[in-house]
């Protein structure tokens, strides 16, 4: 055998390997969750903390975690803290209340403590290491755990997921109880997103661009490009139809944004993109089964969200408080409420599944219109 084909193997082999491990990685990675089962519980809480850190995007990867967690330390050391800081203490108060195991190791009583203590760290106006702010962040982490508690008995009389309604919650109370002029945790007001600036006529069409991309890391309140990049390849490592979906969303959110003339730099910040972003998300392959007709509401899905997040933005900015998520938390809410056959036929029982385990082929589509016409 000639040395050109030896190397040519050898390179051959290597790409397997590496495209073998790479395919380990991808979806919901149940394998490595069996594994942990006989894992101290030390060790197991690291794999539920990564799932609660990709959790914030609908995602539940311990590698799409560890990404995330990558990319928020590269964008702000001090925001990855904090995050960490809420993430592990509505972890452990799920741990000390004792809430259900499996819900626990799928990291869903982790993401929202760690989206409210971003939020209080992008509020806050008291600057970067302020270690007095790790009291709140902590503090309200672990409250988001006892409100998913709560409400979880109750939505699940209509079958709907607890989604981030805790964090919406908790950060409202916290902005409230504290305001603008706080002397330990003072904050900064939110802005309006309608509050257009006098003789702001120019578009800057790189950066409206590059705004579509940065919708998808203000769901973690990241504005720089790179660490942003990086969350979307978490997502893609995921699934690519929840990353697909994200660009769509973030991108129809700037289309809604435009179309009622915001500020430009909440355009180009991505500050318009996320709310449209989740919504697509949520119901173009992960609450709802993937096909033509589900993708058109979640594009219908994505721009309500959008147009609804301006709407509250501009409600909630007179009392100085944000819209934060409420928008695609309720949009999304009330898809999963249609009675419609349309969409509820296609409507996925368990959640945060990749949703290539969903997909169908058209004869599929096909049958199940009939059986949905027949009841």
């Amino acid at each position: 055998m000639f040395p050109e084909e030896k190397s040519s193997q050898r390179s051959e082999g290597l790409m397997q390997r590496l495209l073998h491990k790479l395919l380990y990685c991808t979806g919901d990675m149940q394998h490595l969750h069996t594994l942990m089962k006989d894992q101290p519980l030390s060790v197991q809480l690291l794999e539920w903390s990564m799932r609660g850190v990709s959790g914030v995007i609908m995602v539940d990867n311990p590698v799409s975690g560890a990404l995330i967690l990558i990319a928020l330390t590269l964008s702000s050391p001090w925001q990855a803290v904090l995050g960490s800081v809420g993430l592990f203490a509505s972890t452990v108060t799920a741990i000390i209340i004792g809430c259900e195991r499996t819900e626990m190791s799928k990291g869903q009583y982790g993401y929202n403590g760690m989206l409210v203590a971003l939020l209080i760290g992008v509020f806050s106006a008291a600057g970067d290491w302020y270690w007095w702010l790790l009291f709140p962040a902590c503090l309200a982490g672990a409250t988001t755990t006892f409100v998913s508690s709560g409400l979880a008995p109750v939505l699940d009389r209509w079958d709907l997921p607890v989604s981030v309604f805790p964090f919406n919650t908790v950060l409202l109370l916290y902005l409230s109880c504290t305001g603008t002029n706080n002397p330990y945790y003072p904050n900064y007001p939110a802005q309006p997103l309608g509050a257009t600036l006098i003789n702001d006529t120019q578009l800057h069409v790189p950066k409206l661009l590059k705004g579509v991309v940065l919708g998808v890391g203000q769901i973690y309140a990241c504005d720089a490009l790179g660490p942003t990049v990086l969350i979307l390849g978490a997502v893609l490592l995921f699934s690519p139809i929840m990353a697909l979906h994200a660009l769509l969303g973030s991108g129809i959110g700037t289309l809604a944004g435009l179309s009622v003339s915001v500020r430009r730099d909440a355009l180009y910040s991505g500050l318009i993109g996320f709310n449209g972003a989740l919504g697509c998300m949520a119901v173009g392959g992960l609450l709802f089964t993937l096909n033509w007709r589900t993708h058109v509401f979640a594009i219908i899905c994505a721009f309500l969200s959008s147009y609804a997040d301006i709407a509250f933005s501009n409600v909630l900015a007179n009392m100085g408080l944000p819209a934060s998520s409420w928008a695609a938390t309720m949009t999304v809410t009330l898809m999963l409420l249609m009675t419609g056959r349309a969409l509820s036929s296609y409507r996925i029982q368990s959640r945060r599944n990749s949703p290539e385990q969903y997909l169908q082929t058209p004869s599929q589509w096909t049958e199940n219109n009939i059986s949905s016409n027949l009841v």
